[in-house]
């Protein structure tokens, strides 16, 4: 994707500009693509008890001189309750039905689909609307009887914390484990660019379960990631 994959002590901010460091010396950034929870954007600015991040992005990004794509506080958008509204927000901007289908989802706010959500936790995966990285969820199927005992509970003391789907039967790929090919299950994220102009970026993210039967693709769930190949047909 010609996109430098980056840790945040490769980037160094001067009188907020931030810069990379390559072995030709610093070169300027624009634009940045973050995989880092707001709190650990900046320890000058956020959690400086950590480590990690960039001293000094923020006032960088502050005085316009750097882009975020995915701002800091943009995560309210992934609030997984949205996603239910996401049809009616395309025909409200729109004035036109989504092509591509929903998910079902339920809300368990509502006292309706709270009660077909905990009738059929073993045939539903349940999330927290507010988590990420595969935590906070609970794939029914896969789960023991315990578990869906122990989860509903949660779900019953906060209903509105929680979002339930059917249980989506993710492609597989062959991968290389322990000197066999075994199938796992992956999924794949691509890139779009809204400007002027919107544009499917020549490359994606495909994310692997490397655990044998897991849906869990996250890696901090102990998923992995594939090569992504882009054909060019010509013909």
């Amino acid at each position: 994707m010609g996109v430098p994959l980056v840790e945040g002590r490769d980037l160094v901010v001067h009188d907020n500009l931030v810069y990379m460091r390559t072995t030709e010396g610093l070169r300027r950034v624009d634009v940045i693509y973050r995989r880092v929870d707001d709190d650990f954007i900046d320890p000058l600015t956020f959690r400086r008890d950590s480590s990690l991040g960039v001293a000094g992005l923020f006032n960088a990004y502050r005085a316009g001189n750097v882009v975020i794509a995915n701002a800091p506080g943009t995560g309210v958008a992934d609030d997984k309750a949205v996603y239910a509204y996401v049809p009616d927000i395309i025909r409200y901007y729109f004035d036109e039905d989504a092509i591509l289908p929903n998910v079902e989802t339920y809300l368990c706010r509502q006292p309706a689909q709270l009660s077909h959500t905990l009738a059929n936790l073993d045939k539903l995966v349940v999330k927290a609307v507010g988590a990420s990285g595969g935590y906070g969820m609970l794939i029914g199927p896969h789960a023991t009887e315990k578990e869906r005992t122990v989860f509903a509970a949660k779900v019953r003391a906060d209903p509105g914390n929680y979002i339930a789907q059917p249980t989506i039967q993710l492609s597989t790929a062959p991968c290389l484990v322990d000197g066999a090919i075994e199938p796992r299950h992956v999924d794949l994220r691509p890139f779009v660019l809204c400007g002027q102009n919107i544009v499917v970026t020549p490359g994606a993210l495909t994310r692997v379960a490397l655990k044998r039967g897991s849906l869990v693709v996250n890696s901090s769930q102990g998923g992995g990631s594939k090569d992504t190949w882009v054909l060019d047909d010509e013909s």
